[in-house]
């Protein structure tokens, strides 16, 4: 009797060890294929002819059960920014509102509330307060705050340094980063100042994203405050070899399939584009050709092109912030 009890002992302490593994195998493989999905993902891409484009003004993406990824049809603007939505039990983070202001045109708030209908219990709209943000405060990341601002249950932080600083309430900018919840889902903030003075980059342990906005992404990327954006991608670099991070995910996607061919500024058609995803390896990468670099010069790579500010597009630019506040 003892002996049989004990057998049957050691039969389920083996059962349940290989059910743990297979488990965590099956998540690992689960993990594996999303992000296989998201890498191999062709977006809406414009039209050569727009006037016939039939995609919507929105594509959404769903990743995983509460984690989208929305890209703007490049007939409404060739910037066809990325947005991102996170939903935990209590709040909605929505990073960044894209570069159309015309809810007609462009339903993004009314897309957001889809979302949370879909995830709504028994069909009935819970009540989660929607959290918009900005990766940064150029204009095709915040067109359709105006969408939002004013909505019940709606907290728009303003794109600029003052909105940002108090909305997280950091105390130590850039080096501070800060946390917020969403209600079983803690985010992450990270200050990454250098392609504009408030850029942030935002890190969601669930799909282990981290993301980057103008920041760092498969594109041209220009940089206004040369030693504030070497800093920054130091700063992401670290953070990288200390946490999880299955993809890291821009706002825009301008680089082809071709390593180190880009679209020009404005094209409204890009049938060969890069993947969206970059990864850890290419953050270091840029990181190491960043740190060789004594002065503000042009870095071009397969996966991307950083290139300094000129003296005249700094003033646009900061005559630009200047207006927004």
């Amino acid at each position: 009797m003892k002996h049989t009890l004990v057998i049957t002992i050691l039969i389920i302490m083996f059962s349940n060890g290989a059910t743990a593994e297979e488990d965590k195998r099956s998540i690992n493989e689960s993990t594996t294929n999303m992000i296989a999905a998201l890498q191999q993902k062709q977006w809406i891409h414009g039209s050569q002819d727009c006037k016939n484009n039939q995609d919507p003004a929105i594509e959404v993406f769903q990743y995983d059960e509460s984690s989208y990824v929305l890209r703007q049809n490049k007939c409404l603007s060739y910037e066809a920014p990325f947005i991102y939505v996170l939903i935990g039990k209590e709040k909605i983070l929505v990073v960044d509102t894209g570069a159309t202001e015309s809810a007609e045109e462009f339903p993004l708030y009314q897309t957001v509330q889809s979302l949370n209908q879909k995830h709504s219990d028994n069909g009935k709209t819970k009540e989660r307060e929607i959290v918009v943000i900005h990766s940064h405060s150029h204009s095709d990341h915040y067109s359709a705050d105006s969408q939002f601002v004013g909505q019940a249950n709606v907290t728009v932080v303003a794109a600029n340094n003052t909105g940002v600083n108090e909305f997280f309430d950091f105390e130590k900018w850039p080096e501070q980063q800060t946390n917020f919840e969403l209600g079983g889902r803690s985010i992450t903030i990270i200050p990454t100042p250098g392609h504009q003075e408030e850029a942030i980059s935002v890190y969601d342990p669930q799909t282990k994203w981290l993301l980057t906005g103008d920041t760092f992404y498969p594109g041209y990327i220009y940089v206004k405050t040369w030693q504030d954006y070497k800093n920054s991608i130091a700063r992401l670099v670290e953070f990288t070899n200390n946490h999880s991070v299955s993809a890291i995910l821009g706002s825009h996607i301008e680089m082809t399939n071709k390593a180190g061919e880009y679209y020009e500024i404005g094209t409204i058609y890009q049938p060969n584009e890069s993947s969206l995803l970059l990864t850890p390896s290419d953050l270091t990468a840029l990181n190491e050709k960043l740190q060789q670099v004594d002065e503000p010069e042009k870095i071009a790579m397969d996966s991307l092109i950083v290139e300094p500010l000129g003296a005249l597009p700094k003033l646009i630019s900061s005559i630009a912030k200047w207006f927004i506040g």
